[in-house]
């Protein structure tokens, strides 16, 4: 009997020792993807740098860019971060309504941030700023709308996350999901931050 119990404990052990190796695979294979997008994104600055100084005769940074709705992009990303946090604390602590209230904070604030970003699209393209116009507004339009699509794949990565706790609770899988996601959050500040001092900051000076 006690024999049995042994093994059967072994066989646990080994189980979550298994799980707990994946998950951490997981986590690794993750860093990996986010030392990738580095690499993307060094590309993107790198081409913008170079094609800075190439209006083509038409509109410049100094004609369009408007740091106060910028800024306002900015605070909503940045703050997003925080309220990210705040749902790992909650996630932490197994409380899933305090976990998805700043969650769904986090996602109001990510969809607003594209909400302006689009709007800011559309008003440049409106003024004669397109991504044809110049081989600055195409390097522009590369770098900034990439960082926009990475900001819709992690909003809808969120979405996913929702029915996945809301199906399987506090499981094993979808706290490292959720923490690969925090950090993917985090990464996307960083590049807009970036973003945010070489685009505009810069273009405006």
């Amino acid at each position: 009997m006690s024999q049995s119990h042994a093994t059967g404990h072994d066989e646990i052990d080994h189980h979550d020792h298994d799980h707990h190796d994946s998950g951490g695979d997981t986590v690794f294979g993750f860093w990996i993807y986010i030392m990738s997008d580095c690499i993307l994104f060094a590309t993107l600055f790198a081409t913008y740098a170079v094609l800075s100084g190439g209006y083509a005769g038409g509109l410049t940074p100094k004609d369009l860019f408007d740091l106060n709705f910028v800024a306002v992009e900015t605070a909503l990303l940045l703050f997003s971060s925080f309220t990210f946090g705040m749902a790992m604390l909650y996630a932490n602590k197994r409380h899933m309504k305090g976990m998805i209230s700043w969650l769904v904070v986090t996602l109001a604030l990510g969809l607003g941030f594209l909400g302006m970003e689009l709007y800011e699209f559309y008003h440049f393209s409106s003024e004669g700023a397109t991504p044809q116009s110049s081989a600055y507004w195409s390097a522009f339009y590369a770098l900034v709308a990439t960082h926009g699509l990475h900001v819709l794949g992690g909003c809808i990565w969120m979405l996913v996350l929702f029915a996945h706790f809301k199906r399987d609770g506090f499981t094993e899988d979808n706290l490292v999901r959720l923490s690969c996601l925090s950090l993917f959050w985090h990464f996307l500040d960083i590049i807009w931050i970036c973003v945010f001092s070489v685009v505009y900051l810069l273009g405006v000076m």
